[in-house]
């Protein structure tokens, strides 16, 4: 499995700002250095390396966007936006075909994006409400919120006008603000203090 793990930390590295479509398998052997048959020993294809690369980066994010447990809540957001955006834009084109869905409809893309979407918004909900299980007004408000930060960060990394600091606290603020409307719908579901002091 050390070899499985290597040929990933390649591919990351590989398809970190170069498109599926731009990279043969000819390429990826030679760039990584391996004969083509050892890829297709472990990965079957191109396509199953690619998603095996995919996951394996989300899964850094994900795990990454759920510690920090000890921290206050609002450094909580603050960490797991940050580290976000820093996927974003370290993994760009494979960041861009999470958030897209791939070519087409791509079942298995699309299954990885929903999978980080739900990630993020259970670590938001434990974050504010103390709780991952929270009902589908909360739910969609901070699913909205989620699908809105995508937009932005795939604007972020083709016009990076604004510094990631800036960003992470824009992003931050209009969190705040889909959490005070949550709250007004459904008043179970208080925001927390920083939010309700930035209106």
């Amino acid at each position: 499995m050390a070899r499985r793990a290597e040929l990933i930390a390649i591919g990351r590295k590989l398809f970190a700002h170069t498109s599926y479509d731009a990279l043969s398998m000819d390429d990826i052997a030679r760039q990584a250095h391996v004969a083509k048959g050892l890829i297709y020993y472990y990965f079957q294809s191109k396509r199953g390396y690619y998603l095996a690369i995919i996951q394996d980066s989300v899964a850094d994010l994900v795990t990454y966007a759920a510690s920090g447990l000890e921290l206050p809540p609002v450094d909580r957001v603050h960490r797991t936006i940050d580290s976000y955006l820093r996927y974003a834009e370290h993994n760009q084109a494979a960041y861009r075909t999470i958030v897209s869905g791939g070519v087409g409809f791509d079942a298995e893309v699309h299954a990885i994006r929903d999978g980080v979407r739900e990630a993020i918004v259970a670590t938001l909900a434990e974050g504010a409400y103390g709780r991952s299980d929270i009902a589908p007004l909360a739910r969609m408000g901070l699913l909205a919120w989620v699908c809105s930060v995508e937009g932005a960060a795939v604007d972020w990394i083709d016009r990076p006008e604004l510094s990631r600091d800036v960003m992470c606290e824009l992003l931050v603020r209009t969190l705040g603000g889909s959490m005070r409307a949550i709250e007004e719908m459904d008043p179970t579901y208080p925001a927390p203090e920083p939010a309700r002091r930035e209106a």
